[in-house]
């Protein structure tokens, strides 16, 4: 099977820069998929105006592939589904991304049945190829690009990621079908290695840049880089976001965007700079960074319950919870910023999206 560039909507969009979210999966009690309210999510985050939807992410739990569990397809063709008539009726472009993960023979099923599926691109993780070379992962991510367009990511060390140094992003950035980059290492200076890599590949004009630094949301968003690799020199910035933080108060991301893409005024640059601390305070409530990340899949599914979009914090992984000082944490940012939440369009619409 070979794979096709972005369709020619899809891509201009990609490039202005969407609100992305990682998309959880929604359980009922007994660990089942609970359709009505995974329904529901994905309309939330289309009304909200999210620009895309990511679904088989580290977000909507890993153990969906698993054989016993076999939520993979399913899960993405829900997806696929409310976007699609979503689409249909708006006439909006909705970027679909399927993640993929795993060695060449795994991520080449799961990219085929994105594809079948109809999905636009693949999020590729690299996390199964942590012992390999450069050369191989190289090699991986091309065989993949033949199935669909790539978005690469690069995925922080702490949690399961590699250090992939800026030669190696060059590289990658050569792959014709490469159509976009999650930048993900919480490192400014890894971040810096991906920019660089897109200048020296001669392909800055065609790979759209979306944060996934949690920690660095706002910056990431409002900084023009300016950088020299390998004698070529270009402006490069970060346009969207593809992030697990929001896919909760999604429509208030969606306004945060909007206002960094239209900002002029040094005031209203520092206004949005002091703006980010806050949203970084309250990712860490949400993902539990004082215990190293843990609870990450948990905090979001626990705001999620709070708006009534989720009936419990069920994951796939029955011992995994939330503690109490994660609970306490998210008490604190929901009390200190309550500017930063969605909650009254969260409650106007509710009852539609659980229809």
């Amino acid at each position: 099977m070979s794979s096709g560039p972005l369709p020619t909507e899809i891509f201009a969009h990609l490039n202005k820069g969407q609100v992305i979210p990682a998309h959880p999966l929604a359980l009922n009690e007994s660990r089942k998929l609970d359709e009505r309210r995974q329904r529901a999510l994905t309309r939330y985050y289309l009304d909200a105006g999210a620009g895309g939807i990511a679904v088989g992410v580290h977000t909507t739990q890993f153990e969906i592939r698993r054989p016993e569990i076999g939520l993979f397809k399913p899960v993405l063709d829900l997806a696929r589904e409310e976007i699609d008539a979503f689409t249909d009726t708006t006439g909006k472009p909705v970027i679909k991304i399927a993640g993929v993960i795993g060695k060449t023979e795994q991520a080449s099923y799961e990219a085929r049945t994105a594809s079948d599926l109809g999905y636009h691109a693949v999020l590729l993780s690299l996390a199964a190829l942590r012992s390999d070379s450069d050369a191989r992962l190289i090699e991986h991510a091309t065989e993949i690009a033949q199935i669909l367009p790539l978005v690469g990511f690069y995925l922080q060390p702490a949690v399961g990621g590699r250090v992939l140094d800026y030669a190696f992003w060059r590289e990658f950035c050569k792959i014709e079908n490469v159509v976009a980059i999650k930048i993900a290492p919480f490192s400014r200076y890894r971040t810096i290695d991906v920019v660089r890599g897109v200048v020296a590949s001669g392909r800055a004009d065609s790979i759209a840049l979306y944060t996934g630094n949690d920690d660095n949301i706002v910056a990431d968003l409002l900084t023009e880089f300016e950088l020299d690799a390998d004698g070529q020199r270009a402006k490069k910035r970060i346009v969207g976001g593809l992030l697990g933080h929001w896919a909760v108060w999604t429509r208030s991301a969606v306004e945060l965007l909007d206002r960094v893409q239209t900002t002029t005024g040094k005031q209203d640059i520092a206004d949005l700079l002091s703006l980010g601390t806050k949203i970084t305070d309250s990712n860490a409530a949400f993902f539990d960074a004082s215990n190293d990340f843990r609870g990450s899949i948990v905090g979001i599914h626990e705001v999620l319950r709070r708006q009534g979009l989720l009936e419990g914090i069920w994951t796939l992984n029955s011992e995994e919870g939330i503690t109490e000082g994660q609970l306490r944490e998210i008490d604190r940012v929901y009390g200190a910023y309550p500017e930063l939440n969605d909650d009254v369009f969260v409650h106007e619409n509710i009852d539609r999206w659980l229809r």
